[in-house]
């Protein structure tokens, strides 16, 4: 068994319109991190920065019903620890944030290029291939960044527009076509 199934028919349609939710979410979620949040985390910043990958929880789940690829489930126990393990590391600053959002962020990019590569057929997929790599990029600099003098919470909130973006041409690129 591989990670990666292929896509079943008639996934095109739903993809496109949860993808357009993802990047709709994305812009909305980022834009109410950067006024609220940028390197000091009160209420509002935790619950953005928890409510974040368990949003990407529920996109998986939706996704998988449609789909069956076996890589979001393992996506939706990334981002599900990676909740948790945000909401821990809240109690400690933007650094620990910073350090957990990192490692779900290298994670979870390698699942989604795994995912992407495997829809490569419905078309599409580029943006999402794309988006996977520089996820585990951005992550591994998210880690660094934590380190670093004044850590800030405002590469996250680029960082869910940037991916919002890829979801969002991914949608216009579907082939929504019966095949």
């Amino acid at each position: 068994m591989t990670i990666v199934d292929s896509p079943a028919a008639g996934t095109a349609a739903p993809l496109r319109r949860l993808y357009f939710v993802r990047f709709a979410f994305a812009v909305g979620w980022a834009a109410l991190l950067f006024l609220t949040s940028k390197s000091h985390l009160g209420p509002i910043g935790v619950v953005l920065v928890v409510v974040y990958p368990l949003f990407d929880v529920a996109a998986a789940v939706v996704d998988a019903r449609w789909s069956r690829a076996a890589g979001l489930y393992v996506n939706i126990a990334i981002s599900l620890l990676a909740g948790i393990g945000i909401a821990v590391a809240s109690a400690s600053g933007v650094p620990a944030v910073l350090r957990v959002w990192g490692a779900w962020a290298v994670a979870a990019g390698l699942v989604q290029l795994i995912v992407a590569v495997g829809r490569r057929a419905m078309g599409g997929q580029w943006p999402m291939i794309l988006s996977g790599g520089i996820s585990v990029l951005a992550g591994a600099n998210f880690i660094l960044s934590a380190g670093g003098p004044n850590p800030s919470l405002t590469a996250v909130a680029g960082y869910a527009v940037l991916g919002g973006v890829f979801f969002f041409v991914s949608a216009l690129r579907l082939d929504v076509r019966p095949h």
